[in-house]
């Protein structure tokens, strides 16, 4: 396989206006995939200028909202249609399992511009009951404008359509910049919006690395930003935003709390943390990393669960047995392998993993650590890999103030096969999104987005329709004088 994939603005596909290209590789072996073209600051300016005539083409602007609808729906259909190749280019740029990517990605993906298309028809205003006599006040919703959508590496397909579907949805127009590290799967799906029908300049994309995401941030005629990704780089596009006052939307890290409570079924938690632990390779912002078990059954607990993630296949996406695929890059993994590293050093206990898998390739053991003290490094910072760490507790009555004891609050988890119990931590964690005894897996049709350090703002639900639309209040004197 040997991509070579260009960007794609007002469109037209291109290559860089500087002829700058970077590669791409496939983490289960190292091997180069492709190049992409490397957007420089004049492709920038290229493609702002385009989503801006885009915004007063009558071809887009005075679109109905139906045919926008059959817009968004065409794209979903395309991507069922090319579902096999989807999957497998996603598997080979990113390394996630090839049932993950069917299953969850590309499955996704689809879900995504489906659910929104059902929005077009539906964005409305209200009738206001103002105390002015005389006086009609309705609302209308609105675009924002040219919305930057920058994407990250791990699910790169499905969070370029939870991003674009909505955008596209209200009436914007958009730059997608996907994470240099993934981008075969985003260059594919602008091509299926292309071949849906999107005007010129409506959807735009840009490939390339920090340097064109900062751009687009700084970029005047940017007027939203939407970002998934990590919380040091999110805090970023809030200062380079600050300036010009751009909409922001983030998605930031987690350190998911997962908590096991005493009347737990041990056998489900075990399987179900596992799963919701080392869902691709644990490059997951909600991956469950702190598992909170009770100190009577974590030894009991920290047993089964090493046994089973040792148990666990290594190997590449593409082979049907594998369970766990690689990290997605070398640097990632001296990363990961640096925090485990650290958790020795700082006295947790390894049961099991701790180490590079003895194979080609970007893979890591799955690690469990037992012993985890709430002050240890591995419990505080973002890890992003197989790792997991039990954490006994004593006390029920001190599970949500050591499961707030962090910076972040995307994603909790809870197990137990008590109701009250199951409602009253639910209230007092602070999270985006907790999930009683399921995987951490968010839907179309529901918010997601975190509390402190893990974002701003909603995505997904109608709570997308919010992100990307301003309200503007009509005043009509309806007397005579």
């Amino acid at each position: 396989m040997n991509t070579r994939a260009r960007l794609y603005i007002g469109g037209e596909w291109t290559d860089a206006a500087d002829g700058a290209e970077f590669a791409t590789s496939d983490p289960a072996t190292g091997k180069p995939l492709g190049t992409c073209a490397e957007a420089g600051q004049a492709d920038v300016d290229k493609a702002v200028t385009a989503a801006r005539a885009a915004l007063r083409d009558p071809a887009w602007t005075s679109m109905s909202p139906s045919a926008r609808a059959r817009l968004l729906w065409r794209v979903a259909d395309l991507i069922e249609e090319h579902e096999a190749e989807l999957a497998e280019l996603e598997t080979r740029d990113q390394g996630q399992p090839l049932g993950v990517a069917h299953a969850v990605s590309v499955t996704g993906a689809a879900e995504h511009f489906r659910y929104f298309a059902g929005w077009c028809t539906k964005i409305e205003g209200a009738v206001s009951p103002v105390s002015f006599p005389d006086t009609l006040h309705y609302t209308r919703r609105e675009p924002v404008g040219v919305c930057a959508l920058i994407t990250p590496w791990n699910f790169p397909l499905m969070i370029a359509a939870w991003k674009l579907a909505p955008a596209l949805a209200c009436g914007n127009t958009v730059i997608l910049k996907p994470a240099e590290q993934t981008p075969l799967t985003s260059v594919r799906l602008v091509e299926l919006c292309e071949l849906a029908g999107f005007p010129p300049g409506v959807v735009n994309l840009l490939t390339g690395g920090p340097a064109a995401g900062r751009a687009l941030v700084a970029h005047r005629g940017v007027d939203k930003v939407s970002f998934t990704g990590s919380s040091p780089v999110g805090r970023e596009i809030v200062q380079q935003s600050a300036g010009d006052l751009k909409r922001v939307t983030l998605e930031l890290g987690g350190k998911a709390p997962s908590i096991v409570a005493a009347d737990a079924d041990l056998d489900r938690a075990v399987t179900g943390n596992l799963q919701g632990a080392l869902l691709n390779s644990g490059q997951v912002c909600a991956a469950y990393t702190r598992l909170f078990v009770d100190r009577r059954r974590a030894d009991e607990f920290t047993e089964k669960l090493a046994a089973a993630a040792a148990g666990l296949r290594l190997g590449p996406g593409l082979d049907p047995e594998t369970q766990i695929g690689p990290l997605v890059s070398l640097e990632h993994l001296d990363r990961v392998d640096s925090y485990v590293r650290t958790g020795r050093d700082q006295g947790a206990d390894l049961v099991t993993g701790g180490h590079r898998a003895d194979r080609d390739g970007y893979f890591y053991a799955p690690t469990v650590f037992g012993g985890v003290t709430d002050d240890m490094t591995i419990a505080r910072e973002e890890i992003f890999g197989p790792v997991l760490s039990v954490m006994p507790y004593d006390d029920p009555e001190e599970l949500a103030a050591r499961a707030n004891d962090t910076e972040y609050g995307l994603a909790a988890s809870l197990w137990t096969s008590d109701l009250a119990t199951a409602h009253r931590l639910a209230a007092d964690i602070r999270a985006g999104a907790v999930f009683i005894n399921m995987l951490p897996i968010p839907d179309a049709a529901a918010p997601w987005g975190g509390f402190k350090s893990s974002g701003w703002g909603r995505e997904m639900g109608p709570y997308a329709i919010d992100a990307y639309t301003e309200v503007k209040g009509v005043w009509v004197h309806l007397g005579n004088s």
